[in-house]
């Protein structure tokens, strides 16, 4: 996956704030959220703590501007995977494409960028009903209802369905990052992206999947 870095933090006059952003993002991808402080993203923008100030009440205030950042690049991650999907006829494969798209985007993009993926999550997150409303989030429901709408998710596995797939890739994400799987070589985290994508899918629909779904999968799951 070809994240999308933050641009280098050279301003204009007049464009102090988002210079400002765009540095503390470059500090959060090299070093996380804790890396993000205002003294630091003031310093590497070439101005005073005081200048910086004027636009950030204080380091919350920055670093909740780093995480809308972080998780619009987390998203466009999503997106790519799902734009590079082949058409497919049939719903319940269709689906199946962008769920397994979105968890391959979101897990990518961790791997990739493990700061601002952490900064992504760092502190607290807005109410569920702004996080539904969120890309990756937002792209998830889509899909399950997808599913739903097709009659491979059952009715009666539907309630909170998005909570168990995101819960799912995002461990396997964290289990990379921070956990024991942090050494594991690219195949295995591959393969473990691919079986986690599909357990998901059969879990949904309550039924073995197809030779062709579990192929439709795994091709996606590969990127």
């Amino acid at each position: 996956m070809s994240s999308s870095a933050p641009v280098r933090s050279g301003y204009h006059h007049g464009d102090l704030r988002n210079a400002l952003i765009r540095s503390a993002a470059e500090l959060a991808q090299a070093g996380g959220p804790s890396s993000v402080t205002i003294r630091a993203a003031a310093r590497a923008v070439g101005v005073t703590p005081t200048a910086a100030y004027r636009h950030f009440a204080g380091h919350e205030e920055l670093l909740e501007a780093v995480k809308t950042r972080a998780m619009a690049l987390l998203t466009a991650s999503v997106n790519e995977a799902l734009d590079r999907l082949d058409p497919v006829g049939d719903p319940a494969e269709r689906g199946l494409s962008r769920l397994a798209a979105i968890g391959r985007g979101y897990f990518a993009f961790a791997l990739a960028e493990p700061g601002l993926f952490r900064t992504a999550f760092t502190g607290d997150l807005p109410p569920m009903p702004a996080v539904a409303e969120s890309g990756p989030f937002g792209k998830l429901i889509e899909a399950i209802d997808d599913l739903a709408a097709c009659g491979y998710l059952p009715p009666q596995r539907r309630p909170m369905a998005e909570f168990a797939a995101w819960a799912s890739v995002h461990g396997l994400a964290m289990l990379h990052l921070d956990g024991p799987l942090s050494a594991a070589p690219r195949e295995a985290r591959e393969l473990a992206l691919e079986r986690t994508i599909e357990i998901i899918a059969e879990g949904l629909g309550g039924a073995a999947l197809t030779e062709r779904m579990r192929e439709v999968l795994r091709r996606v799951a590969r990127g």
